[in-house]
C-alpha cells in the first residue's frame, strides 16, 4: 500500500505519522510539504518526499497521488486536514482515500463554540464556555469564572494563541488582542489539573464502529509539555508525554463523546477530570501528535485505521488493543542537511530535488 503524509514539518503530527508508518513496516511511504525545509524531507524512511505549492494545494497533492500510484493520504496538520477534507470526494473519485474523519465532524470540531454547544446539548459535561464578539459587552459580563482560558474559537489545533488569564481584567486584555488581530475569542472555565489531564485517542472506522481507544495521563515535569505556568494554573503544550495505561473509565467516557459526535475516523480528546468525570476542553478530529507514543505502547492507530475492515467483513468490535503500560517520554531530534540536499522550492514545480 502506498501512503502519502501531507504536511511533514518538524516536531509535528506529520513526522510522527511517518514514524508510525515506518514502525508498521508494511507501507511504501511518501511525504509532501509546502516548505523545502520541513524536517520530514530529511528524517528518512520514505521512498520520496515532495515540495508542493500553497496555491492549488489539493490539486497538487492529488496530482502527486496519481503520478505515484498512492491510494491513501494522511493529513499531517490542521491546514492540510481542512483543505484535503473539503476535497475528499474529488480524491475518492480518483481512487484515493483521505485518512481523516467525516467532513461534517471536521467542520463541527473546527468551530469550538458550535462544538461545546453541541456537546452540552448531547448531555456531555463541558466547562463554562462563551464566545466573544464585542470586548465592551464582554467587560460588562459578571458570570465569567476566573481563572479562565482565552483562545481562538476556530481551528482544530489547541495550542496556538491559548492564554490563561488570572483575572477578568487579564481576560479582557487578551480578548481585545485577539479581536484586534481578526480572531474570535472563546473564553472557557479553567479546569485544575489536580485529578489529571488526559489525551485520549478514539479510533473509529468510516462506518462509525469503534476500532479502539488509548489514553495517556500527561506529565508536566518538562517545559516541552508546558505552554504556560503561573500561580493561576497550568496550560499544556502540544507535546504530550506521560503514563499510558488501560485507564478504562477515562477511555469509556472519551468513547462516549466520540460516539455522540458520530465520529467516523481518528479523534483526539483532551480533557481534565473533575470528581471523576472527564471534561473535554479540546477535541481534534484527526490523529494526535502523540500518535507515535501510542504506537510504541502497542496501538498503532495509523496502521489500524488503514487496515481495519468493517464489521460486516469480519472486523473486530473495538475496545482497545493490549498495550504495554508505562511512561512514554519525548524530546526533540536533530538532523544535518547539506545545502545541496535541500528540496526544490515549490515555485520550481512539484518535484523532488535533483
Amino acid at each position: 500500500m502506498r501512503v502519502l503524509v501531507a504536511g511533514i514539518g518538524g516536531a509535528s503530527l506529520g513526522t510522527e505519522l511517518l514514524k508510525c508508518l515506518q514502525l508498521a513496516g508494511t507501507y511504501e511511504v511518501f511525504g509532501c510539504d509546502i516548505s523545502p525545509y520541513a524536517f520530514g524531507h530529511y528524517q528518512g524512511g520514505t521512498i520520496e518526499t515532495f515540495v508542493v505549492p500553497v496555491d492549488g494545494y489539493p490539486d497538487a497533492v492529488l496530482d502527486l497521488c496519481r503520478r505515484n500510484a498512492i491510494t491513501w493520504v494522511i493529513p499531517g496538520g490542521e491546514e492540510p486536514l481542512r483543505l484535503l477534507s473539503a476535497a475528499a470526494e474529488r480524491f475518492q473519485r480518483a481512487g484515493v482515500r483521505i485518512a481523516a474523519n467525516r467532513p461534517a465532524v471536521v467542520t463541527t470540531c473546527s468551530d469550538k463554540a458550535a462544538l461545546f454547544d453541541r456537546l452540552a446539548q448531547l448531555g456531555v459535561r463541558v466547562p463554562w464556555t462563551a464566545t466573544v464578539t464585542d470586548v465592551e459587552a464582554f467587560a460588562r459580563r459578571t458570570d465569567v469564572p476566573t481563572p479562565c482560558v482565552v483562545k481562538p474559537a476556530t481551528g482544530s489545533g489547541g495550542s496556538a494563541f491559548v492564554y490563561l488569564a488570572d483575572s477578568l481584567a487579564d481576560a479582557r486584555s487578551h480578548v481585545a488582542w485577539l479581536l484586534e488581530n481578526g480572531r474570535t475569542p472563546l473564553v472557557q472555565e479553567y479546569l485544575p489539573a489536580d485529578e489529571g489531564e488526559f489525551t485520549v485517542g478514539v479510533l473509529s472506522r468510516p462506518d462509525g464502529s469503534l476500532i479502539g481507544s488509548i489514553a495517556l495521563q500527561r506529565l508536566f515535569h518538562a517545559k516541552l509539555s508546558v505552554q504556560q505556568r503561573s500561580e493561576a494554573g497550568l496550560i499544556s503544550s502540544g507535546y504530550s508525554q506521560g503514563l499510558i495505561d488501560d485507564l478504562p473509565e477515562v477511555r469509556a467516557q472519551a468513547e462516549r463523546i466520540a460516539a455522540v459526535l458520530e465520529s467516523a475516523g481518528p479523534m483526539n480528546i483532551q480533557g481534565r477530570l473533575r470528581n471523576g468525570t472527564l471534561y473535554p476542553f479540546e477535541i481534534n478530529p484527526r490523529f494526535s501528535a502523540s500518535v507515535y507514543l501510542r504506537a510504541m505502547a502497542g496501538f498503532n492507530e495509523v496502521d489500524a485505521f488503514l487496515q481495519s475492515p468493517s464489521p460486516a467483513r469480519g472486523g473486530g468490535q473495538g475496545g482497545g488493543p493490549r498495550i504495554r503500560p508505562g511512561y512514554y517520554l519525548r524530546s526533540l531530534d536533530e538532523v544535518f542537511v547539506p545545502r545541496s540536499a535541500i528540496k526544490a522550492d515549490a515555485d520550481a514545480g512539484v518535484r523532488p530535488a535533483a
